[in-house]
């Protein structure tokens, strides 16, 4: 089942193959916040901001998941070539 990023009812990205495609793009987008817990954890855990959620969803009729995926992993690397 592919995953898009939530706020509430209201869904905000396109729709991924996979949640970690969803987690990698929201950590791009300045969206994850890493936070430490009471628990017994060592290090910080991720965290979405502001009453995101990534959740299982069906695409868009006119989506394509694998293709959003691919886009998006061009775009970054576009993004990193003209940032050097």
């Amino acid at each position: 089942m592919p995953y898009a990023l939530f706020c509430h009812e209201a869904k905000l990205s396109k729709t991924y193959p996979t949640e970690a495609d969803v987690w990698k793009l929201a950590r791009q987008s300045g969206l994850v916040v890493d936070t430490t817990t009471e628990s017994d954890r060592p290090a910080p855990r991720p965290l979405l901001d502001n009453d995101y959620e990534i959740r299982s969803c069906r695409p868009d009729p006119q989506e394509d998941p694998a293709k959003n995926q691919a886009d998006a992993e061009r775009d970054a690397e576009q993004e990193l070539r003209l940032g050097s």
